[in-house]
């Protein structure tokens, strides 16, 4: 029994033997997947330390207890690399204590330059180098008169002046024209008005940033003092726009004028030329606007007299040539002899029928009519003739330029000429009779409703706004260059 016991087991122990091998296959497969994984793991993570320990040592080389700390670190992922655990740490990572750097230091002594250093400057310069300035104020419109009809007075809806907007655009520009600073200088020196403080640095007493520099703008610092002035017009006109001031309305027509000089007699100086100067250019536009409406209704009249004088002329030519004053007088004359002879042909008819009826053929006294009455017919027949209203067979005679119909004709169209020439004269007489009157009175003018100003004290420069508008403007500089250092840091 034994013995078959044994070869049963024999026969199968094969089949037990390479499942078992299976198995071992399998598991050791495992055992090196997973030690491969661990070695895998092991070395990223000895690279991420290498670099966290380069960093460190990069930046803070002193800091014993991080780098003591990284060492820790490293041991025990070293330690679970060789036991082919999982190293993954079981706290979190230790934070050095925080310290200032150099980027730190940078951001500081960048705000030191370019935000407290020009504050401070300015502030000095503004307390002790500064030279005060009076403000002179005026203001100004350009008004003009509009006189209406009688009926539009009589009514009450006349508007007897206004303003004229177009008029103060004109003299807006032309307060920050060259050529009012030209004659302005030519009359008083600004150069030297506006240049008295100095403009040496060297000189505690000068004031080089706002006083005028005489030898030009680009040399206020270089130049040296003893330079002879001579800066050119463009160069003063600048500075004028820096001590001049025009503020205008456009919906008012009001002009605002604030200028500024180192004394208050200088600045109401300088603002009363600039009101009598603009009031001047205010009238040449009004003379100019005159002489135009003036010369347009002098050739007018001129014409008109020519017209007249042409239809006067051609009615004197006529009057000559056909020895008549006036046709229409002696055609009525000529009517009358024609209406006489009418009169005596019908009664010399009448008694010829008369003698015919009661007398012998052969009476001499019939002869004598008959001839009487032929005379009187030949008559009629010339004076008709005269008049142009001859027989309709006698063509020679109705083309007789010196008939009196033609006469008559070409009188009246002489004579509508001629009244048509008077009328015209006389509207463009009323025309430059109206237009002298209203040269005669000053339409358009400037008007002060604030005369220059003498200050009393001075009010520029501004200090706390330069200071206050300083030290914002260099915040804003120094914030915004270290913001695009830490966006460019930061994108490496």
């Amino acid at each position: 029994m034994e013995a078959e016991d044994s070869r049963d087991q024999s026969s199968s122990n094969p089949d037990e033997t390479s499942k078992a091998t299976a198995a071992n296959s399998v598991m050791a497969e495992r055992k090196r997947l997973a030690a491969k994984i661990g070695m895998l793991k092991n070395e990223k993570l000895r690279k991420e330390l290498e670099e966290l320990e380069a960093e460190a040592a990069a930046e803070a080389n002193t800091e014993t207890k991080a780098a003591a700390d990284h060492g820790q670190q490293g041991a025990a992922a070293a330690g679970a690399a060789a036991m082919g655990k999982d190293a993954s740490p079981k706290g979190p990572t230790p934070v050095p204590d925080a310290r200032p750097r150099k980027r730190h230091w940078l951001t500081l002594a960048s705000f030191l330059v370019l935000v407290l250093l020009p504050t401070l400057v300015t502030a000095w310069y503004l307390w002790n180098r500064t030279h005060d300035r009076y403000v002179s104020y005026t203001g100004f419109s350009v008004r003009t008169e509009e006189v209406g009809s009688a009926l539009e007075l009589l009514g009450g809806v006349a508007e007897l002046s206004g303003s004229s907007s177009s008029d103060t655009d004109i003299l807006y520009k032309f307060i920050q024209s060259q050529e009012l600073v030209q004659k302005i200088d030519d009359q008083i020196d600004l150069r030297a008005i506006w240049s008295r403080p100095g403009r040496t640095w060297a000189n505690a007493d000068h004031d080089p940033v706002f006083a005028y520099n005489p030898t030009g703008a680009y040399s206020r610092i270089l130049s040296p003092p003893d330079e002879p002035a001579g800066g050119s017009i463009e160069d003063l006109t600048d500075h004028w726009r820096r001590m001049v001031n025009v503020y205008s309305d456009s919906g008012t027509g009001l002009i605002d004028l604030e200028v500024e000089a180192f004394t208050a007699p200088e600045a109401q100086a300088i603002a009363q030329l600039i009101y009598d100067e603009s009031s001047a250019m205010i009238n040449r536009l009004s003379a100019i606007a005159r002489e135009d409406a003036t010369r347009y209704a002098r050739e007018e009249l001129d014409q008109a007299v020519e017209r007249l004088k042409v239809a006067r002329s051609a009615l004197t030519r006529f009057r000559n040539q056909s020895q008549i004053v006036d046709p229409s007088a002696s055609i009525q004359g000529q009517m009358g002899i024609l209406t006489s002879l009418q009169q005596q042909l019908a009664e010399t008819l009448i008694e010829l029928d008369i003698l015919e009826m009661t007398s012998r053929p052969n009476d001499p006294r019939i002869t004598q009519n008959e001839r009487r009455a032929e005379v009187i017919e030949n008559r009629i027949e010339q004076e008709r003739r005269k008049l142009g209203i001859g027989s309709s067979s006698d063509t020679e005679n109705n083309g007789d330029p010196n008939a009196f119909a033609n006469l008559v004709g070409e009188y009246e169209s002489l004579a509508v000429d001629l009244e048509f020439a008077e009328q015209s004269y006389t509207a463009a007489l009323a025309a430059y009779d109206s237009a002298l009157a209203e040269a005669q009175r000053q339409s358009r003018y400037l008007a002060a409703h604030v005369n220059p100003t003498l200050a009393q004290s001075p009010t520029r420069p501004d200090r706390f706004s330069i200071l206050g508008l300083t030290a914002l403007f260099s915040f804003l500089t120094w914030a915004i260059l270290v913001l695009a250092a830490y966006a460019l840091r930061d994108r490496r």
